[in-house]
């Protein structure tokens, strides 16, 4: 019996006449696609099962449909993928059936819903990779109910009005940032933007408490915190521009880890020799890169599934309170950092 092939963008491509740069950068919101194209292209990555739209569904047979609204899609290394995929199969198997809508920045900019949205074919919206405060208030006007995975760093829980799904965050990055304080280190970076996500925020707060309750002051010119849509460019800048390094950096995730790691080996700095360097994530790059990446697990799939049963809930009773959950998360030490544990 011959093994099954992987679907590739070129299947997908072939399938409906079109280029693969077309369905390339329709499956990654690129937004000179027209819509109708994206939506084949994505409606034909569903129907061949192609890598992170496999878990959902072709058919509207079921009793209702749930909307994943998303700027940015997670792909497989994200921690979201495994996530979406946990809470796919938990609604599904109460009878509904998932779809996917991209908030394109035109439609963030004009205040407006994606174009194949209706409101009233949806039982419930589940949001993930939106962190835009305004947008996210036209989602949860329309009273739908609906869960954020993550959300703006800016927005205070109550103003929210939906419920509030995120790892823990804060205690986890400040148990490994205090470990490294209590090893004998004593400067110490940030690098990520804070104000990208709540979770970004709250892994800056975790971090400067640690430094706080220890009394080591935090030197600005040590982190990097450029807005996001600059970040890795900033990122270069300010490291070539450093004249001596922070003996720590600790990092906002595993992709920015792996890129200041990445950097300091261009310049002849040793990791952890020379300067020690921490994630957040445990994505499978995180147990590749060289040395391995002290990083913080999350448990995407079990969130997955707590999301879809607050969602479902909250479906069934659209008034009950509002509410945050934190999932817990562990500490995984390896290579990056000196022996912790």
């Amino acid at each position: 019996m011959t093994r099954k092939s992987k679907v590739t963008i070129q299947d997908i491509a072939d399938a409906l006449g079109i280029s693969r740069n077309t369905a390339s950068k329709a499956l990654n919101g690129v937004e000179s696609i027209p819509a109708n194209t994206r939506d084949k292209v994505i409606k034909k990555a569903v129907e061949l099962k192609y890598k992170q739209f496999s878990y959902m569904e072709t058919a509207s047979e079921k009793q209702g449909n749930i909307a994943l609204m998303t700027c940015n899609l997670p792909n497989s290394s994200h921690f979201g993928s495994l996530l979406i995929s946990g809470l796919e199969k938990e609604i599904s198997n109460q009878g509904y059936t998932l779809s996917i809508f991209f908030v394109r920045e035109n439609d963030i900019n004009t205040m407006t819903l994606p174009g194949n949205f209706e409101p009233s074919n949806v039982a419930g919206i589940f949001c993930i990779e939106m962190f835009n405060k305004e947008y996210s208030k036209l989602i949860t006007d329309l009273g739908i109910p609906t869960i954020f995975i993550d959300c703006a760093a800016d927005i205070v829980y109550p103003e929210l009005k939906a419920d509030l799904v995120l790892m823990e965050n804060e205690h986890s990055t400040y148990c490994v940032t205090r470990k490294l304080i209590d090893h004998g280190y004593e400067s110490f970076g940030f690098v990520g933007d804070y104000n990208h996500c709540k979770s970004f925020n709250e892994r800056w707060t975790g971090f400067n408490k640690a430094l706080a309750e220890a009394g080591i002051p935090l030197d600005p010119a040590h982190s990097i915190v450029a807005p996001d849509r600059n970040f890795f460019i900033e990122m270069e800048q300010q490291l070539d521009a450093l004249r001596d390094c922070p003996s720590v950096f600790i990092c906002a995730n595993d992709f920015i880890a792996i890129h200041v790691i990445k950097s300091l080996k261009n310049k002849g700095i040793k990791v952890p020799e020379d300067v020690a360097v921490c994630g957040f994530d445990d994505a499978s790059e995180s147990r590749v890169v060289e040395p391995h990446l002290t990083t913080v697990h999350i448990y995407s799939s079990q969130m997955g599934i707590i999301s879809a049963e607050m969602l479902l809930s909250r479906i069934k009773d659209n008034n009950m309170p509002y509410r945050v959950t934190h999932v817990a998360t562990d500490i995984v030490y390896r290579d990056s950092t000196p022996a912790l544990n």
